[in-house]
């Protein structure tokens, strides 16, 4: 399968509010569309890398909008059906890939995404651990209001987000920050002494 990579940079600013990070990273996708017609091994030859030693080429970002009337598509005279997104078995073409599904003709008008990475690189574990930092991260942003209806915070800056789960934030309060009350003042202390030579 051949795919057109083109590959680009999005530096944002930590103080932006989420919608103005979304708007800014819209706009780089379509700005970079008008150099599609331009190879990705001469972006490399210009930039004097190979394709091997480039990492954030083993990174994909997939958005996926669903539309409500497209049953049957035909393209050159050829009959394209439709298939389940939720029962297809995905391979790692890329070490790392996070794809989003925008399915509006669907009843529950839900965003899904998943995670599509190499096991020679990501154990099970750690997708766990990023799976539920990105839950996270999202449920941050849609809160929900005493009427159970979504609300998106993109009012904030990004900066407010966290990444740390609140068990890990507990965690680390209970060790770092509060004196447990059956430790009395016990602990390690460390002399170092120099002597002049």
């Amino acid at each position: 399968m051949f795919v057109s990579t083109l590959p680009y940079r999005v530096e944002v600013d930590p103080h932006w509010p989420f919608d103005e990070v979304v708007k800014y990273v819209q706009d780089k996708c379509l700005s970079v569309l008008e150099h599609s017609y331009y190879p990705l091994q001469h972006i490399l030859a210009d930039l004097h890398l190979t394709q091997s030693s480039v990492s954030f080429l083993e990174t994909i970002f997939d958005f996926i909008t669903v539309s409500d009337d497209v049953s049957r598509l035909c393209l050159n005279d050829v009959n394209l059906e439709e298939v389940s997104l939720n029962d297809s078995y995905e391979m790692a073409k890329f070490d790392f890939s996070l794809t989003f599904i925008c399915n509006s003709s669907s009843d529950d008008n839900q965003l899904s995404c998943s995670f599509v990475c190499s096991r020679d690189i990501f154990d099970e574990t750690t997708l766990e651990i990023i799976g539920r930092r990105f839950q996270y991260i999202v449920e941050q942003l849609f809160q929900t209001q005493s009427s159970n209806i979504p609300v998106m915070n993109v009012t904030s800056s990004i900066d407010k987000l966290s990444v740390m789960l609140p068990e890990e934030a507990k965690e680390i309060e209970l060790v770092v920050f509060q004196r447990l009350k059956d430790i009395v003042n016990e602990g390690m202390t460390t002399y170092v002494f120099f002597y002049p030579r």
